[in-house]
């Protein structure tokens, strides 16, 4: 969104720059269709033209049909026939138009979903920082902008379609009227254009409410998503939290719903007045032409064309005004679209190419802070990791290691300081190049609803279908084996949401530390990633299990530079060197034996509380107590 240009709907929008978005977002909506389907969009036009045209010339041919009948004994025989014929088969032309227009219209509105989707979701993904995704106002809008995507362009498709069909319908019935009796013209148009002005401010009332309401609305999706959830079905019924939440999902749902409730009884109210002055306008034009025939001013052909011709006014003018309300909502509304599309990257690429890791990683005077009225997380962090060195990090929980863990991945950058990768800052490097460099396996691991091979092969996209190396990744991992005993193999899918896509059968799921392994050779495919960083690889894993995955990994990263996260300061007394974040500062920097030499420090303190809490469970276990 550029800051010149506010999102539509905002009490800003009525602003020149407001108009040109709406402009802009009514233009995108209707060139939409054309890059969706060209052809079909092509075709819908002329249908719709056609669909418009047919009823008013079907009117004329009956006025004059009922004419040629009204002269009794000296009506032309042969040409009533031919006006009757002309009358059934335009009716069929019409009927026949407007299931084509029924067909073309969904053709067009399904490929229309399709090209927004794939759009919008392809801008997301340019999105290279995770600053967007842990801002709770940017769901709003995208959740605002799936909603266009979803409507906003049919919609507003429909209005032009709409529009086409009812000039061509009001072109053809507004010479009848003004040929029988002309203010009739007048009224219908008055009354017409009050209505659609009337529609068009419920449509702004309409967008405001959805854009107050989308938070409520996406909070109700996620007490939804988490009452269905497997992940969360043990906690709700353990803690008996089902009633809780299902409570807050009614109540975030119920004050969005009376909201929209309320713009829609204004809605009904409008129309139902707007309905009854275009009845009364009718009856009085009727009761005048009707009036006229008895003294013998009007034909019946001229009653029945009036009659035909006003009703057809009014439906055109229905349409519109409908459609009208209908694509101001949508123009509106797709201007989050637009605006989504407009969002710059909260990281800037970078264009330098990632080198092969020689030399050292460096962290010079890093501070970081997620808001900018938030406290520090980093706070003039220096360290470096030399190529080739296994570091381990250690730090009570809010210290900062995961926030230093995406700064290296560059999900964020410093604020102040820098990143330095042999020397060059990670900032002007291709940030796709980088991460191509880099293995992680994080604390809060994926599980995805995926077969065995594609969970671990997705960790490097272009080998994913390397069976060998994915086995390899997972040996390393030690899943391997647990994964060739499920009942497909590595086919299996592991889910219990999902069935199998290829044949539909029900998945199986895996423990939490077989889960964890799955995500360790995920982030193993990746053989040749100079940095492997391994955020609490064996926090789910049993003593046995954590020991074998640590002497592997150990053999695995044998020059390969490696950053290791743990709370448990056992697994990492075998790095090259140990940092310890107290606060968001390096506190102590050293090998285990060097930083335990230090005494009252806090890495000995921490890692004397920890063996003192496993010399007293073996205490216990070995004490007389405890064999009888």
């Amino acid at each position: 969104m550029t800051h010149s240009d506010p999102p539509a709907g905002s009490p800003e929008a009525a602003s020149p720059s407001g108009n040109r978005l709406r402009a802009r977002a009514a233009w995108t909506a209707v060139s939409l269709q054309f890059r969706a389907t060209p052809g079909g969009a092509s075709l819908l036009f002329a249908v719709t033209v056609g669909v418009g045209v047919t009823p008013a010339a079907t009117a004329w041919l009956a006025k004059l049909l009922f004419d040629e009948l009204g002269r009794g004994a000296h009506a032309d025989v042969r040409h009533a026939v031919v006006l009757a014929v002309a009358t059934a088969s335009l009716g069929a032309l019409s009927a026949v138009l407007l299931q084509l227009g029924a067909y073309l219209d969904e053709l067009v509105r399904r490929r229309l979903v399709v090209e927004v989707e794939r759009t919008l979701f392809a801008k997301v993904d340019e999105f290279h920082g995770l600053r967007r995704f842990e801002d709770p106002a940017f769901h709003d809008r995208l959740r605002l902008a799936q909603q266009a995507s979803e409507d906003a362009p049919h919609n507003i498709t429909m209005f032009t379609q709409e529009a086409v069909r009812s000039v061509a319908a009001i072109s053809g019935f507004t010479g009848a009227l003004l040929a029988v009796w002309p203010p009739m013209v007048g009224l219908l148009f008055l009354v017409g254009a009050a209505a659609l002005l009337a529609r068009l401010s419920l449509a702004r009332r309409q967008v405001t409410v959805w854009e107050l309401t989308s938070a409520r609305l996406r909070r109700h999706l996620f007490y939804r998503s988490l009452l269905t959830d497997p992940r969360a079905a043990k906690e709700i019924r353990l803690f008996g939290l089902g009633g809780f939440l299902h409570g807050r999902l009614v109540r975030a749902l119920s004050e969005a719903t009376e909201a929209e409730l309320a713009v829609a009884r204004r809605g009904a109210l409008v129309q139902s007045a707007f309905a009854a002055l275009n009845a009364l306008v009718a009856g009085v034009g009727t009761v005048v032409v009707v009036a006229g025939a008895a003294r013998g001013r009007f034909t019946v052909g001229d009653v029945t064309l009036f009659i035909a011709a006003a009703a057809g006014v009014q439906g055109a003018f229905t349409g519109i005004v409908l459609q009208a309300g209908s694509a101001a909502e949508g123009v509106r509304l797709f201007g989050h679209y637009l605006d989504l599309l407009d969002t710059p990257d909260d990281l800037p690429r970078g264009d330098t190419p990632a080198p092969t890791l020689t030399g050292r990683i460096e962290l010079r005077d890093v501070w970081f802070r997620y808001d900018p009225s938030g406290p520090w997380v980093l706070r003039g962090v220096d360290l470096t990791i030399p190529a080739g060195c296994a570091m381990g990090l250690v730090g009570r929980n809010g210290a900062g290691k995961s926030t230093l863990i995406k700064l290296l991945c560059r999900f964020y950058d410093p604020e102040r300081g820098a990143i330095l990768w042999d020397g060059t800052d990670i900032r002007t490097m291709d940030v796709a190049d980088l991460r191509r460099r880099i293995g992680v396996t994080f604390q809060d691991y994926m599980t995805y609803d995926l077969s065995a091979a594609e969970n671990i092969g997705i960790g490097d996209l272009p080998h994913r279908e390397d069976r060998e190396r994915i086995r390899g990744s997972a040996a390393l991992a030690g899943i391997d084996a647990t994964l060739r005993g499920l009942p497909d193999g590595y086919e299996t899918q592991l889910s219990r949401v999902h069935l199998d896509e290829e044949d539909g059968t029900p998945g199986v799921t895996l423990s939490g530390g077989q889960w964890q392994r799955v995500a360790l050779a995920r982030s193993l495919m990746r053989g040749a990633a100079d940095l492997l960083i391994l955020d609490e690889p064996s926090s789910g894993l049993d003593p046995e299990a954590e020991h074998e995955v640590h002497r592997t990994l150990a053999l695995h990263r044998r020059e390969r530079t490696a950053l290791l996260v743990s709370h448990r300061l056992g697994a990492l007394r075998e790095a090259d060197t140990i940092a310890v974040l107290v606060n968001g500062e390096i506190a102590e920097l050293g090998s285990h034996d060097e930083l335990m030499a230090l005494g009252g420090g806090h890495y000995a303190r921490l890692f004397a509380l920890q063996a003192a809490g496993y010399t007293e469970r073996g205490d216990r276990a070995r004490s007389p107590e405890a064999a009888t």
